[in-house]
């Protein structure tokens, strides 16, 4: 019987530890499938979503489900999404790293309640200010507020110069908003759990870490509204 008792006692700390670590890698499964969700309802919106043309362009795309309105007008400012990029290999995207968004200003929709922010990186040297341990939008990447339509025709020489664009979308309305002083830094903690080991934001954005099964419903999407294209 006491050997039987010490067994349990032995035991259970590792299985409480498992059981934890099961969730965990489950809240950051539920968020990209979330992530996922998001992207297609912005892009099934027709007149109403990100341009074709720009998303298919995009280096990498980043999405911030489920932002809160107090997250930005009081107390800590954060909020949690991903970001997968286009890999130089021919592998299509990147395993998503898990990221968070702190500070800056989302504009005057932030006021309406949750939230889902969108930013594409449009060059080389944006992806290479995401690999930065922590890194400032309008300082180490130029930003704007992105356009709206099916198309950008009427595309400004200072949008395409620009490294990142973005938009948010809250209680139905989707427009482009400046992230400018915001600042973005991989989640290592989240990185770690989904990968299993320890993972640089910079290791899983180049396609040096294999993709999780979690992340196929967001491939699904971004396969859908953005086409890796070889050669790109």
């Amino acid at each position: 019987m006491n050997r039987l008792l010490l067994s349990v006692l032995l035991a259970a700390p590792g299985f409480v530890a498992t059981g934890f670590a099961a969730d965990d890698v489950h809240d950051v499964a539920k968020r990209i499938h979330e992530s996922s969700a998001v992207l297609n309802e912005i892009m099934s919106a027709g007149d109403k979503a990100i341009p074709h043309d720009l998303l298919e362009k995009a280096q990498c795309v980043g999405i911030v489900p489920n932002l809160k309105r107090a997250g930005f007008i009081v107390g800590a400012k954060y909020g949690k999404g991903v970001i997968t990029c286009r890999t130089e290999n021919g592998a299509g995207w990147s395993g998503p790293s898990t990221i968070r968004i702190e500070g800056g200003s989302v504009g005057f929709q932030i006021g309406l309640g949750e939230t889902d922010l969108i930013f594409i990186v449009n060059h080389r040297s944006g992806m290479a200010a995401l690999e930065k341990d922590k890194f400032t939008v309008g300082g180490d990447a130029s930003a704007m507020a992105g356009p709206v339509g099916r198309s950008t025709t009427a595309e400004t020489d200072a949008m395409m110069k620009a490294e990142m664009l973005s938009w948010s979308r809250s209680r139905g309305a989707f427009a482009g908003v400046s992230l400018e002083g915001a600042t973005m830094r991989p989640d290592n903690d989240d990185n770690a759990k989904l990968y299993g080991r320890p993972a640089t934001q910079r290791e899983i954005l180049r396609g040096e870490v294999r993709p999780p099964q979690a992340a196929e419903p967001l491939y699904n999407e971004l396969n859908r509204w953005a086409p890796y294209k070889k050669g790109e």
